[in-house]
């Protein structure tokens, strides 16, 4: 069985002491792809994920302005990004939308900068990760005023069945994480349930969000089989199939053109 993980933060300051190892434990665990997310600390470092991938055969990238840090981003920032879409590691951009939680940036400045990047996608024929937190509403005027016809991913979703249907709508799919295994969780769960198999991808957000039994301990691809495991049983599944369909559908959603390019 070989899953994909198609959302982690391998960058991140906590997998400085024993990154390689994190990254053995994955593929000892049966992870043979993961998608290493390029926001970072912000635009100043753009090149981080493609740097792991660039070392690592099994690791893809992103590249993007994460909306905590929009504020930051300039017009050499969205040309840097234009150009690093082309390199042939880099499978989306992302993690990119809008966050109202924690308003880090102006939202106005937030969704300037998600829609450049959204036509950035467009030009470059690339999917996007898409990043929304209370501000669902906003996420989906962006979407459909700025449409990318190599679809994306509402990553780590965690709403319920009506926005899990209007994403579905849009032609996106929906990843889920170690939020899916929550006792608490049942609408994240039935919004898993109601996804169609070919649009359903699995994920850690690693080092954030470890599923239940590891949560509160620093997350990493290796305990993304609790993830799938769990979602194999929302989804009446097997944890086979549900490791078969999310990696055949990363692959569709992502590796498209990359496969070509190498």
């Amino acid at each position: 069985m070989t899953l994909t993980d198609s959302h982690c933060h391998l960058d991140n300051k906590q997998f400085d002491p024993d990154r390689e190892a994190v990254i053995e434990r994955a593929l000892a665990a049966g992870v043979g792809t993961m998608l290493a997310i390029g926001t970072g600390d912000g635009p100043r470092d753009l090149e981080c994920a493609i740097r792991l991938a660039e070392a690592h055969s099994c690791i893809w990238a992103t590249v993007g302005v994460h909306p905590h840090t929009a504020a930051a981003a300039s017009p050499e920032t969205f040309e840097r990004l234009g150009e690093l879409g082309r390199h042939p590691k880099v499978v989306a951009i992302g993690e990119i939308g809008l966050d109202y939680h924690y308003d880090f940036s102006p939202r106005d400045v937030q969704r300037e900068v998600f829609e450049k990047q959204l036509a950035l996608a467009a030009d470059a024929d690339l999917p996007v990760s898409i990043h929304t937190r209370e501000a669902w509403a906003d996420t989906l005027d962006v979407l459909r005023a700025h449409p990318v016809r190599a679809g994306g991913v509402f990553h780590c979703f965690t709403a319920g069945a009506r926005e899990a249907d209007q994403a579905l709508d849009l032609g996106f799919h929906l990843s889920f994480g170690g939020i899916v295994t929550f006792p608490k969780a049942d609408a994240v769960r039935e919004a898993a349930a109601l996804t169609p198999l070919d649009r359903l991808l699995v994920e850690t957000d690693a080092p954030y969000l470890a599923p239940v039994p590891l949560r509160g301990k620093r997350n990493e691809p290796a305990f993304i089989t609790a993830t799938a495991r769990r979602l194999a049983l929302a989804k009446g599944a097997s944890e086979e199939e549900i490791a078969s369909v999310t990696t055949k559908n990363f692959e569709r959603l992502c590796l498209r053109r990359a496969r070509h390019s190498l």
